[in-house]
C-alpha cells in the first residue's frame, strides 16, 4: 500500500516553515499598527464631517471594504509603479522603483486595508461613548483634547478591542496572499517546499499547525489585555467614568 499521508513529515516540515514566521509576524504588526493609527485619523475626520476630507475618506472606505484583498495588493504592486512613471514623465524626474523591495508594496496595500476597516470599527466606538461622560468631562474644565485622550479614546477602545482583535486574527492569516506580490512568508515557503517533495497534503497541514498555533496564541494574549483594561461593572468605577476618567487606573 502506497504511503498516502506521513504524519512524519508534518513535523519535520515545520522548522523549515518557522524560517519564515518573522517575514509573516512583521506584515502583521506593522499592517495593524497603522492600520489603527490611520483607521482613527479616518474615525475622526468622519465624526468631525471635516469637509472634502470626510467624502473622500467615505469613498476610500467604501472602496477598499468593496474590493478584494489580493486585487488590492495587485493594485499596490503593479499600479504604483505605473503612476511612479506616469510623475517622472510629466514632471522631469527619474524616480526608480527598481531598488524598492516588493514588501513595501504588501504593507502599503494590508496597512490600507486595515485602516479602512479599523476606521469603522473605531468610528462606531467612539460614537458610543455616552454624552454624559464627555459632559461630565467638559464641567470638569477640560479641553476637547483632554476629552478626546482622557474620555473618548480609552472608552472607545475597551469597545472596539474584541473586534480589533478579530481584525487581527483575520489579518494574520491573510497574509498568506502576499506571495502574489513576491514575498515569501509562510504560505509561500509551504508552496515551495511542497513543489519539491510533491507532498502537498502534509505540508498545508503543517501550516495549518502552524497558524491555528499563533491564532490561539493571539487570542490568549488579547483576552489578557482586554481583562486589565475593561472597567469593573461597579458603582464607584461608573461613576468614576462619568466624571471624565480623570484617573487612568482603570484603563
Amino acid at each position: 500500500m502506497p504511503n498516502i499521508f506521513d504524519i512524519k513529515l508534518v513535523f519535520t516540515q515545520i522548522p523549515a516553515l518557522l524560517e519564515y514566521l518573522p517575514v509573516t509576524l512583521v506584515i502583521t504588526l506593522f499592517s495593524m499598527i497603522i492600520g489603527v493609527l490611520l483607521g482613527f485619523i479616518i474615525a475622526l475626520i468622519r465624526i468631525k464631517k471635516l469637509p472634502v476630507l470626510s467624502s473622500f475618506f467615505a469613498v476610500f472606505v467604501s472602496f477598499v471594504r468593496g474590493t478584494p484583498l489580493i486585487v488590492q495588493l495587485y493594485l499596490s504592486y503593479y499600479g504604483i509603479p505605473i503612476v511612479l512613471k506616469y510623475y517622472n514623465y510629466y514632471n522631469d524626474t527619474s524616480y526608480s522603483i527598481n531598488n524598492v523591495p516588493a514588501l513595501v508594496f504588501v504593507l502599503l496595500a494590508f496597512s490600507l486595508n486595515e485602516a479602512a476597516y479599523n476606521s469603522e470599527s473605531l468610528r462606531a466606538a467612539m460614537l458610543s461613548v455616552e454624552k454624559k461622560q464627555i459632559e461630565a468631562a467638559q464641567s470638569l474644565g477640560m479641553t476637547p483634547l483632554q476629552v478626546l485622550l482622557r474620555v473618548t479614546i480609552p472608552e472607545a477602545f475597551v469597545v472596539a478591542l474584541p473586534t480589533l482583535g478579530n481584525t487581527l486574527i483575520s489579518l494574520m492569516k491573510g497574509t498568506s496572499l502576499a506571495f502574489v506580490c513576491s514575498v515569501i512568508e509562510l504560505t509561500a515557503r509551504g508552496k515551495i517546499l511542497a513543489s519539491g517533495s510533491y507532498r502537498y497534503f502534509e505540508v498545508y497541514v503543517s501550516l495549518a499547525l502552524i497558524y491555528w498555533a499563533l491564532t490561539i496564541v493571539t487570542e490568549i494574549m488579547l483576552k489578557i489585555i482586554e481583562k486589565k483594561i475593561s472597567i469593573p461593572d461597579t458603582p464607584a468605577a461608573k461613576e468614576k467614568a462619568k466624571m471624565g476618567a480623570a484617573s487612568h487606573d482603570n484603563h
